[in-house]
Parts: C-alpha cells; sequence; structure tokens
C-alpha cells in the first residue's frame, strides 16, 4: 500500500501557563540518536511511498524512532573534525555494526568509539 498526500500544521494560538509550554518545533528522532527540528510557523508534511517530507527536510520513514513537538531546536548533527588519533583505546565499527580493526578499514563511514566520545567518520 502506498501512501501519497499532504498535511498541513499550525500552531494554534494560546496563552500559554509558562514559556516552556510554547512548541514552536516538531523534533524528528532517527533510529542512529539524531535529532531534526523543524519549526512549526509553516510547516508541511508530505508523505510519498516510504519518504516523509516535512519543511526542507526529508527522511525514510523506516529511519524514524519517534516525532514530538519541542520547545526548542534540538537539531544534532556531525560535527566537522580535521583528524582522529586512532589509538590502542579506540573501537571501530562498520556500518552493519561489527567491529572491525584499523587494518581492515576501507573506502567508506565508520563509527568510531574511544573514551570520550562516538563520532562517524568518512575514510576517502
Amino acid at each position: 500500500m502506498t501512501l501519497a498526500g499532504a498535511l498541513t500544521m499550525q500552531a494554534k494560538t494560546f496563552v500559554p501557563e509558562a514559556e516552556e509550554d510554547v512548541y514552536g518545533y516538531l523534533t524528528f528522532e532517527l533510529t542512529d540518536g539524531a535529532k531534526v527540528s523543524v519549526a512549526l510557523s509553516s510547516l508541511t508534511l508530505t508523505f510519498s511511498g516510504n519518504t516523509l517530507t516535512a519543511g526542507s527536510q526529508t527522511f525514510t520513514i523506516s529511519n524514524l524512532s519517534k516525532m514530538y513537538f519541542s520547545n526548542s531546536d534540538v537539531t544534532t548533527g556531525i560535527e566537522e573534525m580535521t583528524s582522529i588519533a586512532l589509538d590502542d583505546n579506540t573501537e571501530i565499527y562498520d556500518l552493519q555494526g561489527h567491529k572491525i580493526s584499523r587494518e581492515q578499514m576501507r573506502k567508506g563511514v565508520y563509527i568510531v568509539k574511544n573514551n570520550s566520545r562516538t563520532q562517524k567518520i568518512i575514510v576517502k
């Protein structure tokens, strides 16, 4: 079954009890933990096949974990970095979740975890 159509959402004007009760964003949480917030001010949701478009953001529906209203933009993303040290405490995983060694790395995207953080890297 294919679902296609558009849904336009507008925030209802009300007097909130407190400032934190004002919801200006629809936040999408992806299965990898990333979050993307889209402003409600002129939000249009469009479903086409297995794709959801919310404002200027496009998602594959199977990659969505949940969506909820929030009072701030909580978008997360990948930080730009210039280098990373791969020491003995570094764990490297491919995108299928298999732990690999440095010697097994080829061109592609990897998840690198060390004592202080976890990052996605691209090997070119």
